[in-house]
């Protein structure tokens, strides 16, 4: 972490509470996002094959969850903050295991959605979300960077557990991987949640003005209360919004956009693997550039990327570098953005109550990620590429108009709260 942030009062790393629960949840959120919400990504085909069951049924079960993660959020959120990150999230190794066990077995299309009904409840427990909040719990004068920190780890779920679901699949199918994947959950998530989160942040007077002093300007002024708060979740909630059905949608369908601009299927499923390195890039860029940049002014970097990759999709002309370009802006505001819905309600509203917060804020996020790849889909089928990419485009305008609306209504906010305190 960064010397400047504020010391523990135990010194060394390995007695640092937040360096440890940021390794323990970096780890479960590499293998907690691989093993349900990147799951289909290598084992939905084997679904079908053995199954016979359509798409439909198979990647429904995705949006299932999705959907039933939406519906808990607050209310997970408001129990991370009343009964502690530790608890919810080890009870979420269990609900995430029990629900692959279920997926697996699963012997009719019913059982399967009732699976991932399931699985839906574990990964609001065990994704993201959960995450950032049991983080500012362990370490509330580090939160912002620890943040940034563990979405290094996240960002890396994909390229770890896709190679492993091809490796396993041939030998065991895709009830065996599915049921081994509920078992890492048990045997590696649950532990590294519950001791990992074991321990929080104590400061003495002396280092607790030490580490007031070390916050960026972001985190120094008083958090939102009342009218002022919950006009700031609004806003945040549209522009979150807006960037959810962008994200999911390409999710589902980046190889395609990409090919869009004049690329071969292979050349354009390579190009789309390269968003993982742009992530992992930008992640790395805010820990160095990052610290004293308001989220609110990274937030509007952010989603200000987001129209620009697409107008050159459309107006650029065609071929090798356009598509790449394309690929690499796409993967920078994508994971910028996880970093951005943690670290904006954090700066906003500060620690007390920051796990509902969250819950709100998840919900129309997860709704629109969970239903933009088939909303997408049935736009390209009608109407062509072109026609459902330009939706993608606006709706990153209205998220660059949402979110330049909120930082003008934020400094306006600040001035009034600057002017009330004399």
């Amino acid at each position: 972490m960064d010397r400047d942030s504020g010391r523990v009062m135990a010194q060394g790393w390995t007695h640092d509470v937040a360096v440890r629960a940021v390794i323990a949840l970096g780890i479960t959120q590499i293998v907690s996002w691989g093993t349900t919400l990147y799951s289909l990504g290598t084992l939905g085909k084997p679904i079908m094959a053995d199954t016979r069951w359509g798409a439909a049924t198979v990647y429904g079960g995705l949006s299932l969850g999705l959907l039933v993660a939406a519906a808990l959020s607050k209310w997970i959120g408001r129990l991370i903050d009343e009964r502690g990150g530790r608890v919810v999230m080890s009870l979420g190794s269990v609900v995430a295991a029990l629900g692959l066990g279920l997926v697996a077995w699963s012997p009719s299309p019913a059982m399967y959605l009732a699976g991932w009904v399931v699985l839906g409840v574990g990964m609001r427990l065990t994704l993201y979300d959960a995450a950032f909040a049991a983080l500012v719990q362990v370490t509330p004068s580090r939160g912002r960077r620890a943040i940034s920190y563990l979405t290094l780890f996240g960002g890396l779920a994909s390229s770890v557990f896709w190679p492993v679901a091809d490796w396993l699949e041939p030998s065991y199918g895709w009830r065996g991987t599915l049921l081994i994947y509920a078992a890492i959950n048990l045997v590696v998530c649950l532990p590294l949640h519950w001791f990992g989160l074991a321990q929080r942040e104590t400061l003495d007077a002396a280092a607790q003005a030490e580490a007031d002093a070390a916050q960026p300007a972001a985190y120094a002024a008083k958090p939102l209360e009342g009218r002022e708060r919950r006009m700031g979740m609004i806003l945040f909630s549209v522009v979150m919004a807006a960037s959810a059905f962008v994200m999911g949608a390409m999710a589902a369908h980046l190889p395609s956009v990409i090919a869009g601009a004049g690329v071969t299927a292979v050349v354009a499923t390579t190009l789309a693997s390269l968003k993982g390195v742009a992530q992992t890039l930008s992640r790395l860029g805010d820990l160095v550039f990052g610290r004293n940049l308001h989220p609110i002014t990274l937030g509007r970097i952010t989603i200000g990327v987001l129209p620009l990759a697409f107008a050159l999709w459309f107006f650029g002309g065609q071929g090798l570098a356009v598509a790449l370009v394309f690929a690499l802006l796409f993967g920078i505001s994508n994971g910028l953005t996880t970093i951005v819905r943690g670290a904006v309600p954090l700066a906003l509203f500060g620690p007390k109550g920051y796990g509902e917060v969250l819950g709100i804020l998840a919900a129309p996020y997860l709704v629109l990620n969970a239903t933009a790849p088939m909303v997408f889909a049935v736009i390209m089928d009608r109407y062509g590429l072109s026609v459902a990419t330009g939706v993608l485009l606006g709706a990153s305008i209205a998220a660059v108009t949402a979110i330049e609306i909120m930082a003008a209504w934020y400094r306006g906010a600040q001035r009034a709260q600057m002017a009330a305190q004399g």
